[in-house]
Order: structure tokens, then C-alpha cells, then sequence
């Protein structure tokens, strides 16, 4: 999965919020499969977030505390989406160096 010295970027923080990191090359393994794990959930709770977001736009009455609660849990999925985009793109860069 990850070139020699190259680190997946995986989906989750550390202490202090500080970025968590897996050095391997077994795309099988544990640690691997948890992170691609959580990542699809990730993404997937970014889909559903969306919509209730999109359905509040909508709605002329919507209740203020409602929104800046969707918009504090936009942030966050936001963040979260962006870490796996990231994550993700690394790893293509790297699988790209395989095919020269």
C-alpha cells in the first residue's frame, strides 16, 4: 500500500489533535482495513449530513439553534472529508509512481 518511508495519513487524530499516521505495505491488514473502514463511514455520513443540510436550506422556518448545530456538524464532516481526500490523493501519488 505505501512506499518504503511513505506513511498513510490515516482518518482519525491523536492526542492534541495532531495527525495519526500507518507505516505498511499490507493493504489487508488490520490497521488498514479499520482506516478504509472509518473512511467509508466518514464519507458516508458526509452524503447523509448533506442532504439535511440541503432539506434545511429549504425550509424558510428553520430554527436558528438548528442551524448553527448542522453547521458546526458541517465543520466537522468537512474536516473529516478533507483528511480522507488527502490521505486518498497520497496514496494515488504513490500508486502512480508504480505504473513508470
Amino acid at each position: 500500500m505505501t512506499e518504503r518511508n511513505e506513511l498513510r495519513l490515516l482518518p482519525w487524530s491523536g492526542p492534541e489533535g495532531k495527525p495519526c499516521y500507518l507505516s505498511t505495505d499490507d493493504r489487508g491488514g488490520y490497521m488498514s482495513r479499520l482506516a478504509d473502514n472509518i473512511e467509508a463511514d466518514q464519507l458516508d455520513t458526509a452524503v447523509h449530513l448533506l442532504k439535511h443540510a440541503s432539506n434545511a436550506l429549504d425550509d424558510q422556518d428553520a430554527d436558528p439553534e438548528d442551524l448553527r448545530r448542522l453547521t458546526g456538524e458541517l465543520a466537522g464532516t468537512l474536516r473529516d472529508v478533507l483528511r480522507v481526500a488527502t490521505s486518498r490523493g497520497h496514496l494515488l501519488g504513490a500508486s502512480e509512481l508504480h505504473l513508470f
